[in-house]
């Protein structure tokens, strides 16, 4: 069901707008520019995003130091609005906010996405939850700053529109958002394709280790605590990682892990042609695209890679 955005504005006068754990373009750049349209075109209501800190090249977007990062007390909106988010426990600290809201909404293109909310805009074809957004505003009413930040967005969750979920509509708004002046080498140079020292040094070290498995067709890296205090980078850093194994010929399945704690590690899964990711991230309690999904696992590192083997074999 698609949403009216002036009909779920009418009468509310204070709104809250938030995204997954550990933000990415997507997120950030799909709650940036909700929330940029709603502060421009409607001055006369209050509104507030909540995100966890978000990578320092992400602040390139326009008004991004207005995030609350915290949630200092409990504060019940007229609504809330999720965004880029499967389901209510991704939604990390700002959990409370969906459950104290006297309506909600919930826009994402997870195929995964349990239609947790009471008015749900879930379209898994499209390409970012940042282009469910543009179809919800009025075209001429997008600022430069709010087409940057959706901009960003279609381009990181599409790989840059190499993926298989880019479509012409795809295509035809990003020219709509270049039309309005945004500037496409510096959001694509500053946000997705540079990289700092050590980020490029601890990626060599995962691509140097990295492991062919399944006859060539799965490949896996990982990236420890140990890893990660050695080469002073912390997991907002190891975001494209799993892109660069995929791309290794022959490959079908890229699996990257790195640890969150003592005994969890988050596990990015990317596919290329025919095996559904999305479904092992789901048996994992996790969950995301056919092409594209992850989760968060407990246990040891070895008997994770090993079980993930086990259930992608069955698949390839």
């Amino acid at each position: 069901m698609k949403i009216v955005l002036s009909d779920i504005l009418k009468g509310k006068k204070r709104i809250a707008l938030s995204g997954h754990v550990r933000p990415d373009g997507d997120c950030v750049g799909s709650s940036m520019g909700l929330y940029l349209y709603l502060t421009e075109q409607f001055p006369e209501i209050e509104v507030d995003l909540y995100l966890e800190k978000i990578p320092a090249s992400f602040s390139i977007i326009s008004r991004t130091e207005e995030i609350r990062h915290t949630l200092l007390e409990e504060t019940a909106y007229d609504l809330f609005i999720c965004l880029d988010c499967g389901d209510e426990q991704r939604l990390g600290p700002f959990a409370p906010l969906l459950r104290q809201a006297a309506h909600t909404v919930c826009i994402d293109h997870h195929v995964s996405n349990d239609a947790f909310a009471e008015l749900n805009y879930i379209r898994p074809e499209a390409s970012s939850t940042s282009e469910l957004v543009y179809t919800l505003l009025e075209d001429e009413k997008i600022s430069k700053a709010c087409a940057e930040a959706l901009y960003m967005g279609i381009a990181h969750d599409s790989g840059v529109f190499r993926f298989q979920s880019t479509t012409p509509k795809t295509m035809r708004i990003a020219a709509n958002m270049i039309e309005k002046g945004v500037n496409v080498n510096m959001i694509l140079e500053e946000t997705f394709f540079r990289k700092t020292y050590n980020q490029m040094m601890v990626t060599a070290k995962i691509q140097s280790e990295a492991v062919l498995a399944l006859d060539g067709k799965c490949i896996y890296g990982y990236c420890t605590s140990e890893m990660m205090e050695e080469y002073g980078v912390t997991t907002k850093d190891l975001d494209a990682v799993v892109a660069s194994i995929r791309n290794v010929d022959g490959v079908e399945v890229a699996m990257f892990l790195y640890q969150l704690s003592e005994d969890s590690y988050k596990v990015s899964l990317r596919s290329k042609n025919y095996v559904d990711v999305s479904k092992i991230a789901v048996e994992n309690g996790g969950g995301g695209h056919v092409r594209a999904a992850g989760a968060e696992i407990h246990g040891e590192l070895n008997d994770i890679i090993n079980k993930l083997l086990n259930r992608i074999k069955q698949d390839i």
